[in-house]
């Protein structure tokens, strides 16, 4: 009950607004240690008598220390952080390559320990990117970047920031988890240097060796379409699996395969054990010394660990490991390992090592699983063959992970019990070891049949995949609906014979048929995402769904539209979308189309893209051109697009800013002004046009407050209540501009950006207009520090 309790007194503290004072981490701290005394004493004197009491002491002082544990640990860290008058400075710092550096288009990615900035106030480690530009001399960068490498290096940094949208990832938690303190990029500079090959360290070991693996694989199958795959299994890297892959894996339920999981691990603990116990029994003087089965034991925990350490010592690795070494120390001991208490013996060393891990959803599906593959394989339920337990497990991990998968992914495949059955046995009995064997000895039909293998199995798995109703899709829900269908499946599991186990089963309905609430007839919810240096905002009346833009491409395979829009949509319940707007072609505006058309049913396209561009073509059955004068009506809510004129033609050399769609929006009685890119010109033409038509309650900034646009006739002639700037935290356009922000405000409007308070999530009704940053409504300590 106290290991249960510290998990409670950790999460409390991580998912908090604000950190506790100092002065309440030593209460929490006193009050732990009393009442763990007090919980020890009456356990040991009258626990027949006071049962209850002993086991609430214990609860509580376990909640107590967690919480206290916690906040301290977060204090630590936090207190690491840049000054925030350091941001955008170039500054000088000699360290070292700390892990594995990660190739993409631009450039490359790595951590670095720092171990000598300028002016001491750099943080211990850091987040950096090496462009490359066209000529790699021009950009700086002399060579390639390796894992344990001393370099000297120029670097522009700034604080830990990143795009924060409802049950969206949260980049700044990751920093925070990871201890990184500050991001930033090396700048070109002739002071850049390597001034040593390598330094050793048992971390630069470790992560020279993966480096050294991933090197093999990715020579051995340059070309492999599961290559990404094999170098995550092996070293746990799974950067170079393409998107493609990771929405296959997700439909049919085997992303968890393709980690570095706890089957995984522990297959590389009893194949270790196994070796040295048969070797051992056959030396006497060894078996006499030490009795061979705890000698296989502890080789098979330190075999575990190796591997978990070499796999990136990830949550499951972690885990496993832990619940490993219990076990091998129990045995050691001649003491009993009890599963569920091997598993909370786990679940503390964890949380000790890393009390962010409950930000992560690995943390929750790993120690889950585990946890009701427990409750599937005890006593309490009945026994059968091999078959008919394996089967049992599945069933229950599949079940009993629903509630969890909905509330972290909003999503869950259907079609998992049957591919899991067929990935499982070969991924795990087969594919792994030999691209463990490849990692050591580096043959290549090691690699080959490796691949080979995998691509057999990952047929039937594509097929299933394809199917219409491969998976089920669900609105984030409401965290008490959740509790309630997590428990009822618990008890739905119950042996055979276990009262109303039906009455668990149906705890799931409730959860399964909800859906958020949508605006009443007539009014207006729009959410201006956090995409950075951007636009995508979504427009919700009570029946339709339009997108506005779809946020940036961020590389040529990572984009806003996969990373932001389509998660947002679903955890909203959007499962189609009646219109899509691309305003004009700008990356930071279309980006995202290609995977927004690709990942949701789309009914129509409006935009001003020209012909050959590929969002246009792939919706060519149902695009229609953005035209002043255009207008449409869904559930009360009017839709009147005021610009382009109709002499616009997107095919036509000309400045893509000019032919953004402008889309005027009235509801309730309020009215809400959508200007995408356009400039001075184009306001010049509105004005011209139709001026009446651009009073407005909010306007979205022009241009994202370019210093090109909000001229002072644009701004008398709309005058807001409130103007929203979607920007980019330190964007290079330095957007908003200084002056314009000034004009608006001096309008009397009042503003908000997407930088500074996240998603703008706006309320259009017979009350008014209500605009709320996504930052206020669900604060968390880390914001901002």
């Amino acid at each position: 009950m106290s290991i249960s309790g510290f998990l409670v007194g950790v999460v409390s503290c991580q998912f908090g607004a604000a950190l506790p004072a100092p002065s309440c981490q030593f209460a929490a701290a006193v009050l732990a240690a009393g009442c763990g005394l007090a919980g020890a004493l009456l356990y040991r004197s009258s626990r027949e008598r006071w049962p209850g009491l002993a086991l609430v002491l214990s609860m509580l002082a376990g909640l107590a220390a967690g919480y206290a544990y916690a906040g301290w640990r977060a204090e630590l860290r936090l207190a690491q952080s840049l000054p925030g008058d350091w941001e955008g400075r170039d500054v000088a710092v000699t360290g070292i390559v700390a892990t594995l550096p990660q190739n993409f288009g631009r450039g490359v990615r790595f951590v670095f320990e720092v171990e000598a900035p300028a002016g001491g106030a750099v943080p211990r480690r850091i987040s950096l990117v090496w462009y490359r530009g066209a000529d790699d001399d021009e950009a700086g960068l002399l060579g390639e970047v390796h894992a344990g490498e001393r370099w000297h290096l120029l670097v522009r940094l700034k604080r830990p920031h990143g795009n924060v949208n409802r049950h969206g990832f949260d980049y700044e938690a990751w920093l925070l988890e990871q201890d990184l303190r500050a991001t930033g990029y090396v700048r070109a500079d002739a002071s850049n240097r390597r001034l040593d090959a390598f330094v050793l360290s048992p971390g630069t070991l470790v992560e020279r060796l993966r480096e050294v693996v991933r090197s093999r694989f990715q020579a051995a199958l340059p070309d492999g379409r599961y290559a990404g795959v094999l170098i995550a299994l092996a070293i746990g890297d799974q950067r170079a699996i393409p998107q493609e892959q990771w929405s296959l894996f997700a439909r049919t339920g085997i992303a968890h395969l393709v980690s570095i999981s706890g089957l995984h691990v522990t297959m590389v603990a009893a194949l270790c054990a196994a070796v040295i116990g048969a070797i051992w029994r056959r030396v006497p003087a060894l078996a006499l010394r030490v009795p061979a089965q705890q000698a296989a034991v502890a080789t098979g925990a330190l075999a575990a660990g190796g591997y978990a350490l070499l796999a990136g010592w990830g949550v499951p690795a972690q885990r496993t490991f832990a619940m490993l070494a219990w076990v091998a120390l129990a045995l050691l001991l001649r003491r009993e390992a009890a599963p569920f208490r091997v598993l909370g013996l786990a679940l503390l060393g964890v949380l000790l090592l890393d009390p962010w891990a409950v930000l992560a959803p690995g943390f929750w599906l790993s120690f889950g699983a585990v946890a009701l593959l427990f409750l599937a394989g005890s006593g309490r339920l009945a026994a059968g063959g091999r078959i008919r337990e394996a089967l049992r497990a599945q069933w229950a991990v599949t079940v009993g992970m629903v509630p969890a998968l909905l509330v972290l992914f909003q999503q869950c495949s259907l079609v998992s019990p049957l591919a899991n059955g067929l990935a499982i046995p070969v991924v795990s009995f087969v594919v792994t070891p030999l691209a463990l064997l490849f990692s050591v000895f580096p043959l290549q039909i090691l690699a080959d049949v490796a691949h080979a293998v995998l691509g057999g199995v990952m047929l039937p798995v594509e097929w299933l995949g394809g199917l219409p109703y491969a998976q089920w899709q669900q609105a984030a829900p409401p965290f008490v609906l959740a509790l309630m269908a997590t428990l009822g499946c618990l008890w739905a599991l119950l042996p055979v014979g276990t009262p109303a186990r039906w009455l668990g089963a149906s705890m799931l309905l409730p959860l399964l048929a909800w859906h958020p609430a949508r605006p009443a007839p007539g009014a207006l919810k729009m959410t201006v995402l956090d995409v950075g240096q951007g636009l995508a905002v979504h427009l919700q009346t009570a029946a339709h769904d339009l997108l506005y833009d779809a946020g940036p491409a961020f590389s040529a395979d990572a984009n806003s539209g996969e990373r932001i829009v389509l998660p947002y949509l679903r955890a909203q319940g959007v499962r189609r979308l009646d219109s899509v707007v691309v305003t004009h072609q700008d990356n930071d505006h279309a980006g995202g189309a290609e995977a927004v058309l690709g990942g949701i049913p789309v009914a129509e396209v409006r935009s001003s893209l020209p012909t050959a561009h590929p969002a246009r073509l792939m919706a060519a059955d149902r695009h229609l051109p953005c035209r002043a004068g255009d207008a449409w009506e869904w559930d009360g809510v009017r839709f009147r697009v005021l610009h382009p004129g109709a002499e616009a033609d997107a095919d036509r050399p000309r400045k893509t800013n000019n032919l953004s769609c402008v889309i005027r929006v009235d509801a309730a009685g309020h009215s809400v002004l959508l200007t995408s890119d356009i400039e001075a010109s184009d306001e010049e033409a509105l004005l011209a046009r139709d001026p009446g038509a651009l009073a407005s309650d909010l306007v979205l900034a022009p241009h994202h407050g370019s210093r090109t646009s909000s001229t002072p006739a644009f701004v008398a002639a709309t005058h807001p209540a409130w103007v929203l700037f979607p920007v980019g935290y330190r964007n290079r356009f330095h957007h908003p501009n200084p002056e314009v922000w000034s004009r608006w405000s001096g309008a009397g409007a009042r503003m908000a950006r997407t930088d500074a308070e996240g998603a703008l999530e706006v309320r259009v009704d017979a009350e008014g207009v209500q605009v709320e940053g996504a930052r206020a409504v669900a604060p968390r300590y880390w914001y901002g520090r």
